[in-house]
C-alpha cells in the first residue's frame, strides 16, 4: 500500500483512531442504524400493503416528521441545557419500545393504519430530541478540529447502513414479512445503548451550557444567531427548499418501485440500497476531505438537483437505479458539509439551536413534503414530483450563489 493511500486512510479515519468514545458509538450505531433503515421500509410497505395508496405513503411521512415539525426548536434548546449522552439514551431507549410494539401489531396480524400512523407519530417524537443530541454529542466525542471528519463519518455510517438495511429489508419483507423487520430494529438498540454505558465520561469536550433563558427566549437567541450569520442563514435556505421538494424519497422510491417500475419488495430495497450506496461514496469523500468547503456543498446542491430532473421521465429500472446512486452521492456531500459548516459558526451555548435549526431545516418540512410528494404522484405520477423538486432545488441553489458575499 502506498504512502499516499496509507495518509489518505489515515485523513478518512482519523476520529476513529483517535477517540476510544467515538470508537464505541460509531460500533453501538452501526448495528442500530442499520436496523432503523430497515424498518423505514418495513413501515413504507406496510402502510402500501395496508392500503395501495400513494396519498397514504406521504402520510405516513407526515406522521413521521410532524414532531420535527412542532417540536424541532424546542428540542434544540433541550439539547443546549441537558447532559447529551444520557438524552441521547433515552431517546434510543423510546425508540426501541417503539419498535417492538410495531412487532407485536405486525406478527399478530392487528396493524391497522391509524396505529401506524400513531406509532409513527411517537417514534418521530423520539427521533426529534435524538437528532440534535446525537450531533451535538459527536462534538464532546472529538472536539472541534475533528469534527468535520466525524461527521462525514457518521454520515458514512449512516448511508452504508441505508445501502445494508433497505437490501436487507427488502429480502425479510419478501421472506418473513414486516414484522421481523421491525423485532429486528428492536434488538438492534441495545448496541448503541451498551456503547453509552461504557463511554468515558471524562474524556468527553467540555461544552458551556446556557441555563438562564425561557424556552422561547432560547429560540429567539438561536434565531437572532442565524439571522446575523449569513453563512448559516444560506444553508438553511438551500436546505428548506431542498427538504421541502426533494429528499422525499421514503416516499417517492416506494412509488418509484410500485407504480412507474411495477416491481416487487426485492427491488425496492435494492432501488433504495442504489442510493445508500451512492450516499456511502460521496460521505468518504467529504471524510477524506477533513473540513468543510462551499464548493462541495453548492456542488451537491446542484448535482442533486441535476439528477432529479434527469430521473424524472425515466421507467426502467437499471438507469432509475444508476441515477439513485448519484442522488446518494451528491446528497450525501450536501449534507455533511452543510452539517460542519452550522456546526463550526454556531458558539457552544447555541450549537444545539443551531442544530435544531437545522434539522428543522432537514427534516421539519417533511411532513408538507411528503403530503405534497404524494399529491404531486396522484396528479402526474412520479416524474412530476421528481421534476418539480430538480427545478425547485436549482433555483434555491442560484438565489444562495447570488446572495453569498464572496468569502
Amino acid at each position: 500500500m502506498t504512502t499516499a493511500v496509507l495518509a489518505l486512510q489515515r485523513r478518512t479515519f482519523a476520529s476513529l483512531r483517535g477517540h476510544r468514545n467515538y470508537r464505541l458509538f460509531f460500533l453501538g450505531q452501526a448495528f442500530s442504524v442499520a436496523g432503523s433503515w430497515m424498518q423505514n421500509i418495513a413501515l413504507a410497505w406496510l402502510v402500501i400493503e395496508l392500503t395501495h395508496s400513494a396519498f397514504a405513503v406521504g402520510a405516513l411521512a407526515f406522521c413521521r416528521f410532524l414532531p420535527f415539525t412542532v417540536l424541532g426548536l424546542v428540542a434544540g434548546v433541550v439539547t443546549d441545557r441537558v447532559d447529551i449522552r444520557k438524552l441521547v439514551a433515552w431517546t434510543q431507549a423510546a425508540q426501541m419500545a417503539i419498535s417492538a410494539v410495531l412487532a407485536v401489531l405486525a406478527l399478530t396480524g392487528r396493524a391497522s393504519l391509524p396505529a401506524v400512523f400513531v406509532l409513527a407519530v411517537l417514534g418521530g417524537t423520539a427521533l426529534v430530541f435524538d437528532a440534535p443530541g446525537r450531533q451535538a454529542l459527536t462534538f464532546q466525542l472529538v472536539g472541534p478540529a475533528e469534527l468535520p471528519n466525524a461527521v462525514a463519518l457518521n454520515a458514512s455510517l449512516f448511508n452504508a447502513s441505508r445501502v445494508l438495511g433497505p437490501a436487507l429489508g427488502g429480502l425479510v419483507i419478501a421472506t418473513a414479512g414486516v414484522g421481523v423487520c421491525f423485532l429486528l430494529n428492536a434488538v438492534s438498540f441495545l448496541a448503541v445503548l451498551a456503547a453509552l454505558l461504557a463511554m468515558d465520561t471524562h474524556a468527553l469536550h467540555p461544552v458551556e451550557r446556557d441555563l438562564g433563558r425561557s424556552v422561547v427566549g432560547g429560540i429567539r437567541d438561536g434565531l437572532r444567531h442565524v439571522a446575523r450569520s449569513r453563512d448559516t442563514l444560506l444553508v438553511l435556505i438551500v436546505i428548506t427548499v431542498l427538504s421541502l421538494v426533494g429528499f422525499n424519497f421514503h416516499v417517492i422510491v416506494p412509488l418509484l418501485a410500485e407504480d412507474t417500475l411495477h416491481v416487487g419488495p426485492e427491488t425496492f430495497g435494492l432501488l433504495s440500497a442504489a442510493f445508500g450506496l451512492g450516499a456511502l461514496v460521496g460521505a468518504l469523500a467529504s471524510a477524506a476531505l477533513g473540513r468543510p468547503s462551499w464548493k462541495a456543498f453548492y456542488g451537491g446542491a446542484l448535482g442533486f438537483s441535476l439528477v432529479m430532473l434527469l430521473l424524472a421521465p425515466l421507467a426502467q429500472v437499471a438507469p432509475v437505479a444508476a441515477l439513485l446512486f448519484l442522488a446518494g452521492l451528491f446528497f450525501a456531500v450536501l449534507g455533511a458539509n452543510a452539517n460542519t459548516i452550522v456546526q463550526l459558526r454556531a458558539p457552544d451555548t447555541l450549537r444545539g439551536r443551531v442544530l435544531g435549526l437545522y434539522l428543522f431545516a432537514f427534516a421539519g418540512l417533511t411532513p408538507l413534503g411528503g403530503l405534497l410528494a404524494g399529491s404531486l404522484v396522484e396528479v402526474g405520477g412520479t416524474q412530476l414530483s421528481l421534476a418539480v423538486a430538480g427545478l425547485a432545488g436549482l433555483a434555491a441553489t442560484a438565489l444562495a450563489l447570488r446572495l453569498r458575499e464572496p468569502a
